[in-house]
C-alpha cells in the first residue's frame, strides 16, 4: 500500500516537474486545477474528502470506505473520529457515495444519502471491510481511483464498476458503467450517516414518483439536532423494479398493513431503511443519477436539478465544475517550485470549499426557527466553523471574495434574527447551531468586514447583534466576563480560553463602534478588550485562570492541555494570545527580551506526549517545540516578532512550517483542516503576510516562501508580491519595496493590497537585523495606538 502511494505522487510530482521546467507553472493562466490533489489531508484527524464538489457547493459527493459507529455499547468509539468527513485513504473499501460532507473537521454529521451501484446478488446490508462479499461494499485500489476538483473516478473491483461523480451547487451527477450483466442494481441507503448512532435518522421517506423519478426527505438529529434534507433522484434508464429493506420493529402498523411495502410499492418510509432499484442492463448503457438536494422540499430539489442540469451530458457538467474551479483558483497566480504549486492550489481549493450555498435556485431557505425564507439579492450560506476561520479564512474572503464575505455577514444576521436566543452563529450548519467551540466569533468576521468597507446590509442590525451577542448573561461565562473583567475558572469551564478570546472578540466591536461613531460603545469595549490583563499572574509570567474570590487556580502547571481552563491549547500558547495588544503583553511579561525568550522557547522546547495524548485534535505531527500548527490558536504566534526589534526571526518560523507540514501527500496536512482555516494560513503566509489581528485592517509581514504572486483585489487591479533571489537559504528580507518606495514596515494595509501595487522583497541568506526593527514600524497594539 505504501509502495503504491509514494509511486503515485512521485508519478505526480514528475509530471507537474516537467510543466515546472518547461515554463508552464510560471506563465500560464490555465489549468492551475492540476495542481490541486484532493488526496491531500490527515490520517489519523479529519480528513478532507476527495470526491466533487464545485466551489462553495451545496452537494460534496465524495467516496465513504467505512461505517464506523459514534458510540459502542453505549460508549464512545475513538475509531470515528478518523471518518469525521467519511473517506480514509488506507481503508481498502468503499460503502457508496454520499452527497453532503464537512472538510477536515474534529467533529462530524451529514453524509446524506448513500449511494452504492452493484450487480449480481442483491444485498442490502454494507457488510464488513475483510468480508466484502457479504454485503453491498466493494474493494477498491488506487491505482484505480482518480480525484480532481469537481470530478471522482474510481473501479469498483467486486462488481467491476467504474463510478464516476460530478456536481453542481446543489446536484450530484453519477455515472455507472457496469460489465456486462443483465441487472444493474442502485443502493440507496437511508439509514448511513457520518457519525452514526441507532436512531439518527428520525425519519425517511421515499416516493417512486414514476419509472425515472424518485423523491424524498429525511430528518435527522446529530451535531445538529433536528435536520431537514430533501432530494429529487432522476435516471436515465427506467427503473424496472424497486423495494426496501427496514429492521424497525413496529408495534402499530395501523392500515397500511395491507399492503407489502418492501417491493414495487411507490411510498416507502420508516426510520431504518434501505432501498433499491433496479434496472435492464442488455444494452450496455451506464446508468446516470442526477441527485439534487434542498432542505426546503422535494419540489425545490427537483426546480434546483432543472435549472442546473437540463441534460444528460455527464462530460458537460464535469468540464463545467473544471472550469469554476479554474475560475477562483485564478484569482492568485504564484511562481514557485512543484511542491509548493501543488500546495498552494490545493489550500486555494480547501478554502473555497466551505461555507456552502444554502439557499434554492429560486432563493428559498430553510431558516434557524425551521421556517422558510427568501434569500432576496444575496446568497444564503451556512457551515460556519467560525472558532477556527475567523482567523485568516473569512479576512481572505474579504480579499478574494468581497461578495460572497458580504452575503456570508447577511447570512449571519438573518441566524441572529432567527434565533431564538438572538444570537450570532458559534458554529452552525444545515440551519442548526450546534453551539461546538468557544466565543462569539462571528463578532469579529462581521466587524473585520465593516473595517474594509464590506457594507451592503444593515450595518446597524449588524451592530445590534454583535452587541447582543456579546452581552447574552447565560452564554458560556459571558455575565461572569461582565461580573468579574475575567471568566472565573470555579464557575466555567475552559475560562481563561474563554477570556483571551472574547477580549479580542470585544476589541473588533470596539473598533466597528468608533468607525461608525458610536463613542459610548467603543470606550466600553475597548475596556472590554485589556480584561486579558486580569489573568495575567506576573509570579509565573503567564495568563493563569483565577478563581471568582479572586485566587489563582491551584496547582499551575503550564504545559498541561487539560485541567487549567484552557480548550485545545496550554498556558505556553493561550498566553500569547492578545492579538489585539501585542505591546501591552509584552509590557506585562518585563519587556522585549523576555518575550522574546519566551518565544524562543516556545519553537526549542520538547513537549512530551502525555500533555496532547488526550487531545484528539492535536498529535505530534503538528508540534514544533512546543508551538502548535497543527492546531488554530496558535497560528498567530510565528508572526509576533514583528513586535520586537527581531521580526527576522519570524522568516525562520514561517519557512519551517510551509516546508515541513504542508506535504504532498494523503497525510500532508498536520492538523485538521478545519473548513479552510489551515489552508488559509498557508496561502496568506506563503504571499508573506498574514492577518494575526483581524478589525485591525493590517497584514504583518513574515517572510514570502514563493517566488511571486499575484492577487486579483477587484475593479480590473491586481496586487503582486515579488520576491527578489529568494530560495531554500536565502529566507531573510534584506529590504523591501512598496510601489517603488522604500518599506520599513513590518505590516501592509489592507488599503494597499486592495489599491493594487507592487510589494518587492530582496531575500537573503543572512538577516538583515536592522530591517524593520524600529518601534514605528510595528504593527497595531492597543497599548501603543489608542489612548487609554
Amino acid at each position: 500500500m505504501m509502495m503504491k502511494t509514494l509511486l503515485r505522487y512521485s508519478f505526480v510530482l514528475a509530471t507537474i516537474c516537467l510543466f515546472v521546467n518547461s515554463g508552464w507553472a510560471q506563465n500560464s493562466q490555465k489549468d492551475l486545477v492540476d495542481y490541486v490533489d484532493p488526496f491531500i489531508g490527515t490520517q489519523e484527524m479529519g480528513h478532507t474528502f476527495p470526491g466533487a464538489t464545485v466551489p462553495f457547493g451545496m452537494v460534496q459527493l465524495s467516496p465513504e470506505t467505512d461505517t464506523i459507529p459514534y458510540s459502542v455499547n453505549g460508549r464512545y468509539n475513538g475509531e470515528v473520529y478518523r471518518y469525521c468527513a467519511g473517506y480514509q485513504y488506507t481503508d481498502p473499501t468503499i460503502v457508496g457515495f454520499a452527497h453532503t460532507h464537512f472538510s477536515g473537521t474534529g467533529h462530524s454529521d451529514l453524509g446524506d444519502f448513500l449511494i452504492m451501484p452493484t450487480a449480481g446478488k442483491l444485498q442490502l446490508n454494507p457488510g464488513t471491510a475483510d468480508h466484502t462479499e457479504n454485503g453491498f461494499r466493494s474493494k477498491y485500489s488506487h491505482e484505480n481511483e482518480e480525484a480532481a476538483p469537481g470530478y471522482y473516478k474510481v473501479l469498483l473491483e467486486d462488481d467491476q464498476i467504474t463510478a464516476e461523480l460530478t456536481t453542481t451547487t446543489h446536484t450530484g451527477f453519477h455515472q455507472y458503467t457496469y460489465p456486462k450483466t443483465d441487472v444493474g442494481h442502485i443502493i440507496l441507503d437511508m439509514n448511513y450517516n457520518i457519525y452514526n448512532y441507532d436512531g439518527k435518522v428520525i425519519w425517511a421517506s421515499v416516493r417512486v414518483e414514476n419509472d425515472t423519478l424518485v423523491t424524498g426527505y429525511r430528518i435527522t438529529r446529530g451535531w445538529a439536532r433536528n435536520r431537514y434534507m430533501y432530494f429529487a433522484m432522476s435516471f436515465s434508464k427506467p427503473i424496472k423494479e424497486y423495494g426496501m429493506k427496514s429492521d424497525e420493529k413496529l408495534v402499530y402498523r395501523g392500515f397500511w398493513r395491507k399492503f407489502n411495502e418492501t417491493k414495487n410499492f411507490p411510498q416507502m418510509e420508516a426510520k431504518d431503511m434501505v432501498n433499491y432499484f433496479d434496472f435492464d442492463m442488455n444494452d450496455g448503457e451506464p446508468i446516470k443519477i442526477k441527485f439534487a438536494l434542498s432542505a426546503v422540499s422535494t419540489e425545490g430539489a427537483l426546480n434546483n436539478m432543472k435549472a442546473e442540469i437540463p441534460h444528460w451530458n455527464f462530460d458537460k457538467v464535469k468540464a463545467d465544475a473544471r472550469n469554476l474551479w479554474e475560475k477562483e483558483l485564478e484569482k492568485i497566480q504564484i511562481q514557485a517550485d512543484q511542491d509548493k504549486m501543488v500546495a498552494f492550489y490545493t489550500s486555494m481549493y480547501h478554502a473555497f470549499i466551505n461555507p456552502i450555498t444554502y439557499n434554492d435556485v429560486d432563493g428559498k431557505y430553510r431558516g434557524l426557527d425551521q421556517n422558510i425564507y427568501q434569500a432576496d439579492g444575496f446568497t444564503n450560506y451556512t457551515v460556519f466553523s467560525l472558532w477556527d476561520t475567523y482567523r485568516a479564512l473569512h479576512p481572505l474572503f474579504t480579499v478574494l471574495q468581497p461578495i460572497r464575505a458580504n452575503d456570508m455577514v447577511i447570512s449571519m444576521i438573518k441566524h441572529y434574527e432567527q434565533s431564538v436566543h438572538h444570537l450570532l452563529p458559534v458554529w452552525s450548519h444545515f440551519n442548526n447551531e450546534n453551539w461546538c467551540m468557544i466565543g462569539y466569533h462571528a463578532v469579529p468576521v462581521i466587524a473585520d468586514a465593516y473595517m474594509k468597507g464590506i457594507r451592503d446590509y444593515d450595518v446597524e442590525k449588524a451592530f445590534e447583534s454583535v452587541i447582543k451577542s456579546s452581552t447574552h448573561k447565560s452564554y458560556d461565562g459571558i455575565g461572569e466576563y461582565m461580573k468579574y473583567g475575567y471568566v472565573p475558572f470555579d464557575l466555567v469551564n475552559n475560562s481563561a480560553s474563554l477570556t483571551l478570546e472574547y477580549a479580542y472578540d470585544d476589541w473588533t466591536i470596539a473598533k466597528m463602534a468608533q468607525a461608525m461613531g458610536k463613542k459610548e460603545e467603543a470606550a466600553t469595549y475597548m475596556k472590554r478588550a485589556l480584561y486579558y490583563r486580569n489573568l495575567f499572574d506576573p509570579e509565573v509570567g503567564f495568563i493563569r485562570a483565577k478563581n471568582s474570590d479572586g485566587s489563582w487556580k491551584a496547582n499551575f502547571n503550564a504545559l498541561k492541555t487539560t485541567g487549567e481552563g484552557y480548550i485545545e491549547g496550554n498556558a505556553w500558547n493561550y498566553s500569547l494570545y492578545e492579538p489585539q495588544d501585542v505591546a501591552g503583553y509584552i509590557d506585562l511579561l518585563g519587556g522585549e527580551k523576555k518575550f522574546i525568550t519566551r518565544l524562543d522557547s516556545l519553537f526549542e522546547m520538547h513537549l512530551p506526549d502525555e500533555f496532547f495524548e488526550e487531545s484528539e485534535d492535536i498529535d505530534r505531527v503538528g508540534i514544533i517545540g512546543g508551538y502548535v500548527q497543527g492546531n488554530e490558536p496558535s497560528h498567530h504566534v510565528p508572526y509576533l516578532y514583528n513586535w520586537t526589534s527581531s521580526p527576522w526571526k519570524t522568516a525562520e518560523k514561517i519557512h519551517h512550517i510551509i516546508n515541513t507540514k504542508y506535504n504532498p501527500a494523503p497525510d500532508g496536512l498536520c492538523g485538521n483542516d478545519d473548513c479552510g482555516q489551515m489552508s488559509a494560513w498557508y496561502i496568506f503566509s506563503s504571499m508573506g503576510f498574514y492577518p494575526v489581528c483581524p478589525g485591525s485592517n493590517e497584514y504583518v509581514i513574515g517572510s514570502p516562501c514563493v517566488n511571486e504572486a499575484v492577487v486579483e483585489v477587484g475593479n480590473g487591479k491586481t496586487f503582486t508580491m515579488k520576491a527578489n533571489n529568494l530560495s531554500d537559504k536565502n529566507i531573510y528580507i534584506k529590504s523591501a519595496t512598496l510601489n517603488g518606495k522604500a518599506y520599513n514596515k513590518t505590516y501592509i494595509t489592507h488599503e494597499d493590497l486592495m489599491n493594487g501595487g507592487e510589494l518587492i522583497f530582496n531575500m537573503a541568506g543572512k538577516p538583515n537585523k536592522k530591517w524593520g526593527a524600529s518601534k514605528e514600524s510595528r504593527p497595531y497594539s492597543i497599548s501603543t495606538n489608542e489612548v487609554n
